[in-house]
């Protein structure tokens, strides 16, 4: 299964595919890959003000949130290990770049913790975090 795939199986990500879907950005990451998703569950979509995510899934607000998700898309396929006692900067499909954190056996995206990693699919890797970044 691809990451879309795998995400739409795994019910902690509805709100996820919901915004890919509203994004038209499920095509993209079905496609050929190798991507590494740094993936909100629903608890880190929950987390914000109430009335976003509604909001950004109206179709005038499709930039915004395609910027948001593409903060959350790298291309290639990164494991947690490649990120043990180090810290690098990844450039996102959205231009942006990431700081990624391993310490303390532990991988932070920015302010987002890693809370489960390496889920596989057969187009890349999915990380699933915390919170939902925000572009700056």
């Amino acid at each position: 299964m691809n990451i879309v795939e795998t995400a739409a199986g795994n019910p902690a990500f509805s709100t996820l595919v919901t915004a890919l879907t509203a994004a038209n950005l499920t095509s993209a990451l079905g496609g050929t890959g190798p991507f590494t998703v740094f993936a909100p569950s629903n608890d880190a979509f929950a987390k914000l003000p109430k009335g976003t995510v509604e909001d950004l899934v109206l179709p005038a607000n499709k930039d915004k949130l395609v910027a948001i998700l593409k903060l959350h898309v790298v291309s290639g396929k990164h494991m947690a290990s490649e990120f043990t006692g180090k810290t690098a900067e990844i450039a996102t499909l959205g231009g942006e770049k990431v700081t990624v954190t391993g310490k303390d056996g532990s991988v932070h995206v920015g302010k987002a913790k890693v809370s489960s990693a390496d889920l596989g699919a057969s187009n890349g890797v999915i990380h699933v975090i915390d919170t939902v970044m925000m572009p700056a």
